[in-house]
């Protein structure tokens, strides 16, 4: 078996590895997938770039008129996409630590349709972003980066989804379930979600049908990790938000449920030592 395939498995997965003492043909049938070495590179280079964005949006929010590649004027609203931005570290950066394909690809999915969504947005307003004479050299810079990350990730990770759809090996079985309630939840979420445009709802839909907390590891902790910074963006800025209205109770309500999700499913999901 190729050593590619087990060198960072989870306990579990190693006492899955057939007898090497088996017929080959057993052995063969029994080898898992292992994530791709070039998606592997793709998924931290992506983590690195939001993580980038993250720190422009989260931490400068009030200037995105000079440290990004357009201007948000609602300091929340970009508070929000700096959060979205950070969470994705988390995903990406989980994933590319994966030693196989089911349990890397949560993120894959998610980052490919936003990256295609983002690169559509930015061609259609092309108009608004800060590029030309009129804006310093710095922030037109930070824009031409924008555009080019757009068009180069989605098209490199099409080209390894290729490569990793020919690479041989199979999935593992499926060895931690989710409870039914977590179903009903994750379904609503990605309705939700998809409702508002935001390629989170197809990681929750993705999740629906990996039906392991083992392969959802990567997705349970950007979850957490997204609700939580939601919630520090709106103590950062709690005028921009409407407490009484009863979206904004919804929002609140809908923030508790991703908390409670990803906690639930990263607990699940947890080699059986560690619980």
């Amino acid at each position: 078996m190729d050593d590619n395939a087990v060198q960072c498995a989870e306990p579990e997965e190693l006492r899955a590895v057939p007898d090497p003492d088996a017929p080959v043909e057993s052995r063969l049938a029994a080898t898992f997938r292992p994530l791709a070495p070039g998606m592997r590179r793709l998924l931290f280079t992506a983590a690195v770039l939001v993580l980038l964005a993250g720190i422009q949006l989260f931490v400068f929010t009030g200037q995105t008129s000079h440290f990004f590649a357009f201007t948000i004027a609602n300091p929340l609203a970009a508070a929000f996409l700096g959060a979205a931005y950070w969470a994705a570290v988390a995903i990406e950066a989980l994933a590319g630590r994966q030693a196989l394909w089911a349990n890397a690809r949560i993120a894959v999915p998610a980052v490919l349709v936003f990256t295609v969504l983002t690169l559509t947005v930015t061609l259609t307003h092309l108009g608004q972003f800060h590029l030309g004479a009129r804006f310093p050299a710095g922030t037109q810079i930070v824009t031409v980066a924008w555009i080019a990350i757009y068009i180069a990730v989605p098209a490199l990770m099409l080209i390894l989804l290729a490569v990793q759809a020919r690479t041989p090996g199979a999935d593992p079985p499926r060895s931690a379930g989710l409870p039914a309630w977590l179903y009903v939840v994750l379904a609503v979420q990605a309705a939700v979600l998809l409702g508002l445009g935001l390629a989170l709802g197809l990681a929750a839909g993705h999740a629906l049908a990996e039906r392991d907390a083992r392969r959802l590891r990567p997705a349970a902790v950007g979850y957490i990790l997204l609700a939580e910074l939601l919630f520090i963006a709106l103590a950062r800025y709690p005028h921009q938000f409407e407490w009484r209205a009863a979206s904004g109770i919804a929002y609140l309500i809908f923030l508790v449920t991703m908390l409670l999700t990803g906690a639930v499913g990263l607990a699940r999901g947890l080699p059986r030592g560690n619980r």
